[in-house]
C-alpha cells in the first residue's frame, strides 16, 4: 500500500479524496483478525480462495483471544458429553429462544475443532494417558476443558497464518479499519475504511465479506469510569454490529445483554470456571453457596445481583480454604494465562488468595452473542440475511458460543464464502461517499470536543437509562439522549489517524446503544433473568414473546422490528414447545412520552415517601536479559528480520550457539514461532544451555509445541539426557514432554521418584500413571516426604486402577510408543489391584489430612472393600472436613447396607462440601429406598449445590 506520514504534532491530517483511495481486491474479505477471523481466513485459503484479512490493530495481538485463554467452556468430547445434551443445556440457559441448528453446529463440530487446534500446537489439558481432562463445572454436563498454557493461543494461530502456503493465499493488512460494508444488487461486494496510522482511504472489492469484529464491549461504562477498563476487550466497540446493520442485515436478541460477574474494581473475570475444579466456588459473606441456576445465564446473574444487594453481600470467590498446592496452581493460571495484571492488582491491595477471598461484583452491560445472545442473525453456515455477507464469533447470534464456537463459525464462514470470486462491477459511489464522510468529518473540526469526552457522555447515558433493571420510561429517555448525541458526535474533533479511529468507534457505540434501547423497549416482558429485566413488565410472556426479536434498517433509514417465532427444536427440551409459524412485523418502536412526570393537567396528590437512595455507582512487568554490547544487539535485530523469512534450522544454528544468552533465548523464540524440521531436537539441546533463561525458554517451548512435535528417537534421547541436568525446570519439563509424547517407560520415569525437587517428583508420578506403572507408584506411596507428592500418588493410584477407555490403543499400537523400550520390561497393562489397595490403605494412616482425604477419594474409584468401608465410616467423624468428604466418596462404592445409613447421617454435617459429597455418594446408591429417602431430605438444604444435586438425583 502507498505510505503516508502523519503531519507534525498539532497540525491536523489532510483529508484525502476518494479518488486517492487505495483499492484492494480479493475473493474473500475477512474483517477482524481475532478468533473467528483468523480461522475464517485459514479455511477460505485452504479452499482455494484469495483472502484479504483486515485488522485495525495487528493480527498477532488482536482480538479477545490475544489476552490469553484459560480453558474451553463448551468442549463436547466424545465419551464425556453428548451434542444433544449440550444443545438442550444452551436452550434452557437461553429461556428457549434459540435456533438449535446453529448451536448444534458448535456441539457437533467442536471436537473436530479442538483436534484441529491441537494439530496447530494449541495445548489442551490431558490426563496421564493422553485423554482430555474435561471437567464438570456446572451441575450437569462435563464441557470445560482447561488450557493451562492458553496464553499462547493467538501466537500459534498467527504462526499458521504465516505458513508459506497460507501466505500465498492470505494477504494481511494491519492497521486498516473498515467502517462500512459495501453492497450492490442486494449483496455484499466489499468494504470501505482507512489506514489507522496514515489516514489513507481504502476501498475493497470482494466476492464475499466475513464480519468477525467481536463483541460490543464498550457499550456500558465501567464502575471505575475508565473508558477502556471494560470486561470485554475494549477495542471491540461494536464495529461489526453497526456495519451489519447499515448493510441491511438483520440483528437479533439485542435486548439480551451480556452482564458478567467480575473481580470488584479490577473488571476482569473472577474465573470460577478455572477455580471450580480446584475446589473454589462463589459464596456470600457468610460463606454460603447461593446460586440455584445451573448454567451461566441471565438467571444466574439475577441471583448474583440479588445476593450482592442483600444483607448477605458482598459476594466472593472463595479460595482461602484450599491447600497450598491448589492455590499455587491457580496463581500460575490466573496471573499469567488469564490476566497478567491480576497478580499485580491483588498485590497492590495486600491481598493473597491464602488469606483473602476475592470480592466480586457485576460488569457493565455489553452486546455479545458468544456469552449471551445478542448479535447478527446467522444460519448454520454463518450466513447473514444479506447474501454473501457472513458473521462469526462474538458478533454472531449463536448463544453461549464461546471460543470454540467462534472457531467453528469462522470455519463455516470461510468454507462457504470461498465459492465466490472477486466482485468486478463498479463499487457504489454513494456508499463510498457516506463512509468517507463518517471517517474524515472530525478533521474538518479539529478543535471540536475530543472523543474521550463525547464517548464518556454517551456511555454514561447507557448506564443511566439502558442498564437493567429496565423500564419503558428510562429506555425512552435513552432514545432522546442518543438522538441528541448525533450532534455531539458530528462536532467531535480529531487531528491524527488514530483519533479518527476512536471517533469512528464512537459512532458504532451510538448505533449499538440505540439498538439496545429500542430492542429492550420492544420486548414487553422480562426474560433471561438480569439480561432483560423489565420492571414495568416483570413476568415472562411465552404466549406473546416466545419469539426472536429481529431488527433491521428500513429503506427509509428507520430501525424496524420483527417478531420471529422460534423454529421447532432438533432436540426436545422439557418446558418448551416451539411450533414455528409466520413472523409478525412490529415496524418502528416509538418512545413513550416522558416529557412530563404524569399528566400536565393533574396536580400531584402527594410527595413520594421513602424513596430509595440513589446507587453509587499498569502494564505487566516483563523481565529480559539486556543484550551484551552492540554486537549482540545487532544479532538480535538480525534474528527479528530472519523470523519473517521462515528460516530453516540450519540458518538458526549460529544464533542458538551465540555467545550472548539474550541472542540464544531469542533464537529459541524464533525457532518456536517458525517451527522448521528438527525443532524438537534443537530445543532439547537448548535444555542443556549454560544460561537459566535459555533453558527455561526451551522447556516452555517444548511444552507449548508438544502436540506438533514428532516423537523421534533423537528427541527422546535429548529429553532423557536432560533428566540428569541440575536445573529442576529442565528435569520437570523433560518428564512432561516424554510423558506427553509416549517416549518413556516405567524404568526411565521411576528414577525421578527420588529427585530432590518436589515438582519433578510430581511429574514423575504423572509419567508413571501414563504407563500404568502401579507397582512403582505403590512402592513410593508412603515414603515421600512431601505431602504434595503423596497426594499426587494417591490420585494416581486411582487412575491406574480405573478401567481404560475402550478407544485407548495399547502401547504397541501407539505411534508415539517408546522405540527404545524392551517389551519384557514394560509394566503389566492390568494394574496390581492388591498392591494398589495396600498402598491406599497405608495412605489412610498418613499424618496429613489432605493425603488421607485423597486416599479415601481414590477408594471411590478403585473400590472400597469391607475392611476399608468400616474405616471410611469412622472417617466421617474426623476433624478435617476434607477427610470427611473423601470418606463419603469412598462410601459411594461400598456395600449400601453399611454405606447408606452412614451417608444419611453425613447429610447433617456442618460443612457444605461434606454434605455435597454425601449427596453425590448417595446418588450412586439411589436404587435403594433408604438412599432416596435421605436424598429427599437434602432437597431443602441451605446450600445451593447440595439442593441441586439432590434434586437431580431424584
Amino acid at each position: 500500500m502507498t505510505t503516508f506520514v502523519n503531519p507534525p504534532r498539532g497540525t491536523p491530517l489532510a483529508v484525502p479524496t476518494i479518488a486517492d483511495a487505495e483499492e484492494l481486491a480479493c475473493d474473500v474479505l475477512v474483517i477482524g483478525g481475532g478468533t473467528a477471523g483468523t480461522m475464517a481466513a485459514l479455511t477460505a485459503a485452504e479452499h482455494g480462495a484469495n483472502v484479504l484479512l483486515l485488522e485495525k490493530a495487528h493480527v498477532r495481538h488482536s482480538g479477545a483471544l490475544a489476552m490469553g485463554m484459560d480453558g474451553v467452556n463448551n468442549a463436547v468430547i466424545p465419551g464425556r458429553a453428548e451434542p444433544d445434551d449440550y444443545v438442550a443445556e444452551i436452550t434452557r440457559a437461553n429461556d428457549g429462544i434459540v435456533d438449535q441448528s446453529t448451536v448444534r453446529q458448535t456441539a457437533t463440530r467442536g471436537f473436530g475443532m479442538v483436534q484441529r487446534l491441537e494439530s496447530y500446537g494449541v495445548k489442551f489439558e490431558k490426563d496421564e494417558h493422553g485423554d482430555y481432562s474435561v471437567r464438570q463445572v456446572h451441575r450437569s454436563g462435563s464441557y470445560v476443558l482447561p488450557m493451562p498454557e492458553g496464553k499462547d493461543v493467538k501466537k500459534v494461530l498467527y504462526r499458521q497464518l504465516r505458513r508459506r502456503e497460507m501466505r500465498e493465499r492470505i494477504r494481511i493488512e494491519n492497521r486498516v479499519m473498515p467502517v462500512r460494508v459495501l453492497t450492490a444488487g442486494g449483496r455484499a461486494v466489499g468494504a470501505a475504511g482507512f489506514n489507522t496510522r496514515t489516514g489513507q482511504f481504502v476501498q475493497v472489492r470482494a466476492g464475499a465479506v466475513i464480519l468477525a469484529t467481536g463483541a460490543c464491549g464498550r457499550l456500558g461504562l465501567p464502575a471505575s469510569g475508565y473508558l477502556y477498563g471494560t470486561y470485554e476487550n475494549p477495542t471491540n466497540a461494536g464495529d461489526g454490529y453497526a456495519m451489519a446493520y447499515h448493510a441491511g442485515a438483520e440483528l437479533t436478541g439485542i435486548e439480551c445483554f451480556q452482564i458478567n460477574p467480575l473481580i470488584k474494581d479490577y473488571n476482569g473475570p473472577a474465573c470460577a470456571y478455572v477455580a471450580n475444579p480446584f475446589g473454589g466456588y462463589q459464596v456470600n459473606r457468610h460463606g454460603e453457596r447461593f446460586v440455584d441456576s445451573d448454567y451461566w445465564s441471565g438467571q444466574m446473574m439475577a441471583e448474583f445481583a440479588a445476593e450482592v444487594a442483600s444483607d448477605r453481600g458482598p459476594v466472593y470467590l472463595k479460595l482461602s480454604h484450599l491447600p497450598e498446592e491448589s492455590v499455587s496452581a491457580l496463581e500460575t493460571i490466573l496471573h499469567s494465562t488469564e490476566r497478567p495484571t491480576r497478580g499485580t492488582f491483588h498485590s497492590g491491595r495486600g491481598h493473597d488468595y491464602r488469606s483473602h477471598d476475592i470480592e466480586m461484583h457485576i460488569s457493565e452491560i455489553g452486546l455479545c452473542g458468544g456469552h449471551s445472545a445478542s448479535g447478527v442473525r446467522v444460519d448454520d453456515h454463518a450466513r447473514t440475511t444479506v447474501p454473501r455477507l457472513y458473521a462469526a464469533g462474538d458478533l454472531a447470534c449463536v448463544p453461549h458460543n464461546y471460543m470454540i464456537g467462534a472457531f467453528v463459525f469462522g470455519d463455516l464462514a470461510g468454507a462457504d464464502a470461498s465459492q465466490y470470486p472477486a466482485y468486478e462491477g463498479e463499487l457504489p459511489g454513494d456508499q463510498l461517499r457516506e463512509a468517507h464522510e463518517l471517517i474524515y468529518r472530525p478533521l474538518r473540526n479539529p478543535d471540536g470536543p475530543p472523543q474521550p469526552q463525547v464517548e464518556y457522555k454517551l456511555r454514561r447515558f447507557v448506564n443511566d437509562y439502558v442498564a437493567p433493571p429496565k423500564s419503558g420510561a428510562r429506555l425512552s429517555l435513552a432514545l432522546e439522549a442518543f438522538e441528541r448525541m448525533r450532534a455531539d458526535i458530528a462536532e467531535m474533533g480529531a487531528r491524527t489517524a488514530h483519533e479518527l479511529m476512536r471517533c469512528a468507534e464512537v459512532t458504532f457505540i451510538r448505533d449499538c446503544a440505540e439498538m439496545a434501547a429500542r430492542s429492550s423497549l420492544a420486548r414487553t416482558e422480562s426474560r433471561w433473568g438480569l439480561y432483560h429485566d423489565r420492571l414495568d413488565h416483570p413476568r415472562r410472556d411465552d404466549a406473546s414473546w416466545f419469539h426472536h426479536l429481529d431488527l433491521h434498517k428500513s429503506p427509509s433509514g428507520a430501525m424496524e422490528f420483527t417478531a420471529r417465532p422460534v423454529a421447532p427444536y432438533l432436540v426436545p427440551v422439557d418446558g418448551f414447545d416451539p411450533v414455528g409459524g409466520p413472523s409478525r412485523a412490529l415496524g418502528e418502536v416509538h418512545a413513550e412520552d416522558v416529557a412530563t412526570a404524569g399528566s400536565r393537567d393533574v396536580a400531584p396528590v402527594a410527595a413520594l415517601a421513602g424513596a430509595a437512595e440513589p446507587k453509587r455507582t499498569p502494564a505487566p512487568q516483563l523481565s529480559a536479559t539486556a543484550p551484551s554490547g552492540e554486537q549482540s544487539s545487532a544479532r538480535l535485530l538480525e534474528l527479528v528480520a530472519l523470523a519473517e523469512e521462515e528460516p530453516e534450522l540450519e540458518a538458526l544454528q549460529p544464533y542458538l550457539t551465540d555467545p550472548a544468552a539474550a541472542v540464544r533465548r531469542e533464537a529459541v523464540a524464533v525457532l518456536t514461532e517458525t517451527l522448521p524440521p528438527g525443532t524438537g531436537t534443537a530445543l532439547a539441546s537448548a535444555l542443556r544451555d549454560t544460561a537459566a533463561e535459555v533453558r527455561a525458554a526451551a522447556a516452555a517451548s517444548l511444552r507449548e509445541l508438544v502436540e506438533t512435535l514428532p516423537a523421534e528417537p533423537d528427541l527422546r534421547d535429548g529429553l532423557a539426557a536432560a533428566l540428569a541436568e541440575p536445573d529442576p525446570v529442565v528435569r520437570s519439563g523433560a518428564l512432561d514432554v516424554l510423558r506427553a509424547l509416549r517416549l518413556g517407560d516405567a524404568a526411565l520415569f521411576a528414577g525421578s521418584l527420588a529427585d530432590s525437587d518436589i515438582a519433578v517428583r510430581i511429574e514423575a508420578v504423572r509419567a508413571l500413571v501414563s504407563v500404568d506403572a502401579a507397582g512403582e507408584l505403590a512402592r513410593a506411596a508412603v515414603g515421600d516426604p512431601s505431602r504434595e507428592v503423596r497426594v499426587a500418588i494417591a490420585k494416581g493410584l486411582a487412575t491406574v486402577s480405573a478401567e481404560r477407555p475402550a478407544d485407548r490403543a495399547p502401547a504397541d499400537a501407539d505411534p508415539h510408543a517408546d522405540p527404545h523400550a524392551d517389551p519384557d520390561t514394560e509394566p503389566d497393562s492390568a494394574p496390581d489391584a492388591d498392591a494398589v489397595e495396600a498402598a491406599l490403605a497405608g495412605l489412610l494412616d498418613d499424618p496429613d489430612a489432605l493425603v488421607r482425604a485423597a486416599a479415601y477419594g481414590a477408594l471411590g474409584t478403585t473400590g472400597c472393600p469391607a475392611p476399608l468401608t468400616s474405616r471410611a465410616v469412622a472417617a466421617l467423624s474426623e476433624p478435617a472436613w476434607q477427610v470427611r468428604a473423601g470418606a463419603a466418596a469412598a462410601l459411594s462404592v461400598a456395600d449400601p447396607d453399611v454405606a447408606v445409613p452412614a451417608l444419611a447421617k453425613a447429610l447433617a454435617d456442618s460443612n457444605a462440601d461434606v454434605r455435597k459429597a454425601a449427596v453425590l455418594a448417595l446418588t450412586r446408591h439411589r436404587a435403594t429406598e433408604e438412599a432416596r429417602a435421605a436424598l429427599a431430605t437434602a432437597t431443602t438444604d441451605s446450600d445451593a449445590d447440595v439442593r441441586a444435586y439432590a434434586g437431580r438425583a431424584l
